[in-house]
């Protein structure tokens, strides 16, 4: 059964599934609720054979999500119970299915995390990332140092990190935080337009998309190009690829299904 909680709304239209964080007051930082309910949608994505991708954003102007609510961390007992307490970036990255981030504001600490876990960013102009961990004594644990490494190169990544100072969206852009930055009002039609786009691909060749280019990032160049040939091995096989050669021999569109 999956976890209700109204700071985290859920809409599904045709194949794209939105997933709002829903505490604007509080920039929509996160409480374990939320976290439950986050894991708990991520579990639904990836039953529902009708969600082909996902968009995840904040509600409000002024964030996407400032990370953890710091007020509920001094609830765990021990450090031990921090570490081990369920992390919503874990259920983000556990969505088999394409996930764009359209990041509306602050993203922050987790938020920045959260943003990073999705595979596509897209930004508002008044979007601002930060890893403000640091100023408080701490560092970030969802995958930040990799993320940003890997995105905007190590020099970048250590001047967010060892500062925790926030960078703006223009920035961010230059960097490779982000895919494309918009005017604010313009941000959820881009991500919907985007997602539409990719809700008309291949379900099954999406999900594998998304798989190698994990294996990419983690696999030696020889062992990751022969596990991208298995994979297009595994999809040639399948009946969309078959509909996707007889579509293009017959000069029609595609009707895919999933199989």
């Amino acid at each position: 059964m999956v976890e209700e909680s109204p700071d985290v709304l859920f809409d599904i239209a045709g194949p794209v599934a939105t997933m709002t964080l829903n505490r604007p007051a509080k920039l929509n930082a996160i409480t374990p609720r939320m976290t439950d309910a986050i894991r708990g949608q991520a579990d639904r994505i990836n039953a529902e054979r009708g969600i082909s991708v996902v968009i995840l954003t904040g509600a409000g102007e002024k964030a996407f999500c400032a990370g953890s609510d710091i007020s509920e961390l001094d609830a765990y007992d021990t450090a031990w119970e921090f570490r081990s307490r369920p992390d919503y970036c874990d259920a983000i990255r556990s969505i088999r299915k394409p996930v764009i981030a359209a990041v509306n504001g602050y993203a922050f600490g987790g938020g920045l995390e959260l943003s990073m876990s999705a595979d596509i960013r897209l930004a508002s102009q008044t979007a601002t990332f930060a890893a403000p961990e640091i100023k408080l004594g701490w560092i970030g644990g969802g995958g930040v140092s990799t993320f940003l490494a890997r995105s905007a190169g190590p020099s970048n990544a250590a001047l967010m990190l060892y500062t925790g100072d926030p960078v703006d969206a223009a920035t961010a852009l230059s960097w490779g935080l982000v895919s494309q930055v918009v005017k604010p009002d313009e941000l959820l039609p881009a991500a919907s337009e985007l997602a539409g786009r990719i809700g008309q691909r291949p379900p099954i060749a999406a999900q594998t998309a998304k798989l190698n280019l994990r294996a990419a990032y983690s696999l030696p160049l020889e062992n990751a190009i022969q596990y991208e040939r298995d994979l297009q091995t595994i999809c040639f096989a399948t009946e969309d690829a078959a509909e996707g050669r007889s579509a293009f021999a017959q000069k029609r569109q595609p009707h895919f299904h999933g199989r």
